[in-house]
């Protein structure tokens, strides 16, 4: 950690950017949240950060406690990095962060997003006054990655992998699945257009979709531009 600057300063806050405020760092906990990655899947997640910049992002969140470098148990036997027991604390402040800045009206909307970031927004857009009590397992195949989606007792939770017997699926690619969660495509439309397979009970795919609100930008973030002098 040479050369790495520090607040040091007292505060828990301070010292928690001290831990995950260098660039990237959280994003490599967001891309670990879901579970456990090897380093090329890694830097597919993050297209941006080069190899050197990863590696050395990991290497001071493994110092930290927050990430560690094991290897899977056969047959699988590859090394992988995961979040550690401590390090998975960070899911409520990386959904939170989200659920801010999804207000924003600078947050550039069109833009490509990841596979994980896109399952991870289900959590901060989740409405649980309109889930009530509805409980519905769901399962995502986003082009090559599986995830399942359990809504009960008005909570959400989300894992990799597919789910033996869901109440429905959605098969789709992360574009469209994105602009179903914003609302710029209905279930109808993206399965009419063939870029949307739904394996299972129409009705309860639409009533799943309804349990996300629509991100708006908030009104008193809107008039970003400083007064005049005097």
């Amino acid at each position: 950690m040479v050369g790495r600057r520090k607040y040091d300063d007292g505060c828990a806050v301070a010292h928690g950017l001290d831990l995950i405020g260098e660039r990237w760092a959280l994003l490599i906990v967001r891309e670990l949240l879901l579970g456990p990655k090897r380093f090329t899947h890694l830097r597919a997640g993050l297209p941006g950060a080069s190899p050197d910049v990863l590696s050395q992002r990991l290497r001071q969140l493994q110092e930290s406690g927050v990430v560690r470098h094991r290897k899977l148990p056969p047959p699988v036997g590859v090394p992988v990095y995961e979040l550690t027991e401590w390090g998975m604390g960070l899911e409520p402040i990386v959904t939170g962060l989200g659920r801010w800045a999804g207000s924003s009206p600078s947050l550039p909307r069109d833009a490509p997003i990841g596979v994980d970031s896109l399952v991870l927004s289900l959590k901060a857009l989740f409405d649980p006054h309109v889930a009530g009590d509805a409980e519905i397992a769901a399962g995502l195949r986003l082009a090559e990655d599986e995830f399942r989606v359990i809504v009960a007792g008005g909570e959400i939770a989300l894992a990799r992998g597919a789910d033996g017997h869901p109440d429905m699926t959605l098969d789709t690619d992360p574009a469209t699945f994105a602009s179903l969660l914003r609302g710029t495509r209905s279930l109808a439309e993206a399965a009419a257009g063939g870029d949307l397979r739904v394996d299972g009970d129409m009705g309860t795919a639409e009533r799943f979709v309804a349990f996300f609100r629509r991100p708006v930008p908030h009104p008193s973030a809107r008039n970003t531009t400083p007064p005049s002098p005097g």
